[in-house]
């Protein structure tokens, strides 16, 4: 399987054929009767792709999923993707918005790049456009590449960039709408961590320690980015918080058994230590656990 690496913006439009108007920065509207080929992709770039055709599955790890026309996927420094072209399909189509992390230095963007949790989101939860949220999606990557053919003065990098802030903040709002379009999907998802959470606290803890949210993401097939944020609108509460609720509830359950002592609960529980479990008990009900069994 070819490897290939794309670690600037220049080896992205080499490798695609495109021109170089920006070393930073670049959008490409891609439409060649070119073969797809199956390869591993290593990004040292941001890449935000707009797919226009059914060309390919992309996948991270065992994670796949077969793209629909009109979906956006993202990905970010550091990644690897698994790219198989579909047998008949002679050409892909997509549009792209990509940069380099440098192109962020000393902005409010590049201090801010983690509240855009999608670029973690896996293939399988790509971003899917109605047909007004492509019309912005685009307005947005025009006003980009205007700036791009337009002579570089010293406000191009700041609109650019500002541009780039404009799309991925659309994006956030577009996940949210995904999020609540699919209320039945998204029920059924912490339905699931729920069960799941209570057969983990009653009888697995004791042995695999504390539970965490990235055990339940992986559990429900999710990245642990997604599965929060769609645990978040569905509920309003974090996973973290359900996480801790259902730990206190089952704490009290077995302080009430006065059989067992705090250490044993503590223990039960996943804590390693059971000043741990004295102190997450008194910051979630603010008694300890032993003023709790003695009220």
């Amino acid at each position: 399987m070819k490897q290939l690496d794309l670690f600037t913006v220049q080896q992205f439009n080499d490798y695609y054929g495109i021109e170089t108007t920006h070393p930073l920065v670049n959008v490409i509207h891609y439409e060649h009767p070119q073969q797809l080929q199956e390869h591993l992709v290593n990004y040292g770039i941001y890449a935000l792709f707009l797919k226009e055709n059914k060309g390919c599955q992309i996948s991270y790890g065992r994670t796949k999923y077969d793209f629909d026309e009109m979906t956006v996927t993202s990905f970010a420094p550091g990644q690897s993707v698994h790219v198989q072209p579909y047998p008949g399909v002679k050409y892909p189509k997509w549009t792209a918005l990509v940069f380099h992390p440098d192109l962020l230095a000393r902005t409010s963007l590049g201090k801010n790049m983690s509240k855009y949790e999608f670029f973690s989101y896996t293939s399988n939860e790509a971003l899917h456009l109605s047909a007004a949220e492509i019309v912005i999606f685009r307005d947005v990557l025009n006003m980009i590449e205007q700036e791009l053919t337009h002579p570089i003065d010293k406000h191009s990098r700041h609109l650019i960039v500002s541009n780039i802030e404009l799309l991925l903040n659309y994006c956030l709002r577009f996940y949210d709408r995904q999020f609540v379009t699919r209320e039945e999907i998204n029920h059924s998802v912490v339905k699931k961590f729920e069960q799941l959470l209570k057969e983990y606290i009653s009888t697995q803890a004791q042995h695999q320690g504390l539970p965490t949210v990235a055990y339940f993401a992986n559990k429900c097939c999710l990245s642990n980015g997604y599965f929060g944020e769609l645990v978040r609108v569905e509920t309003g509460r974090t996973a973290k918080d359900i996480i801790a609720t259902h730990m206190i509830n089952a704490a009290k359950e077995m302080l009430n058994n006065n059989s067992l002592n705090i250490n044993q609960v503590s223990q039960m529980l996943g804590f390693e230590y059971p000043q741990h479990f004295v102190r997450f008990f008194k910051a979630h009900t603010g008694k300890t656990p032993s003023q709790y069994r003695s009220a």
